[in-house]
């Protein structure tokens, strides 16, 4: 069962405040996840009605299943705490903070679970600047060997 990254994550944005959550999923899009089969291009969290909802995640179909297979683009609700809803709704109405999935994971009891976070985009020049960073950490390592 492996964990399945957002790995432009961290280039495109500061992530401020990370949180796990629970997703409401069906049979098939379960199957699915435990074999890795499902990707982040583009998408992106938004609250609706006092509850969080992810767009865009894309779960293939499973191989094996039958005309009651799933879409693969549905929107999926994701389940937080009322008060962990409410930090992330005033951290959205500043200005530039957005709601980012981070990986999926399955949690200590078989459930599939999420890991979002806030965070803020990186403008260009910051984005330079991590790349700098990774490759100046990448030749100590080398060094240091």
């Amino acid at each position: 069962m492996p964990d399945i990254s957002n790995k432009s994550v961290y280039h495109e944005y500061f992530i401020d405040t990370k949180y796990q959550a629970g997703m409401i999923l069906l049979g098939t899009e379960v199957k699915s996840l435990r074999a890795g089969r499902a990707h982040f291009n583009d998408s992106y969290c938004v609250v609706y009605d006092n509850e969080i909802w992810i767009k865009s995640l894309h779960i293939s179909q499973y191989s094996h299943g039958t005309m009651n297979n799933h879409d693969p683009l549905r929107d999926r609700k994701l389940l937080l705490q009322k008060r962990e809803i409410k930090k992330i709704q005033s951290k959205l109405k500043e200005k530039g903070y957005t709601l980012v999935p981070i990986k999926i994971f399955f949690g200590s009891n078989d459930y599939a679970k999420i890991e979002i976070g806030l965070g803020k985009g990186k403008k260009l020049y910051d984005k330079r600047e991590t790349l700098k960073q990774k490759d100046v950490e990448r030749d100590m390592k080398r060094y240091i060997k």
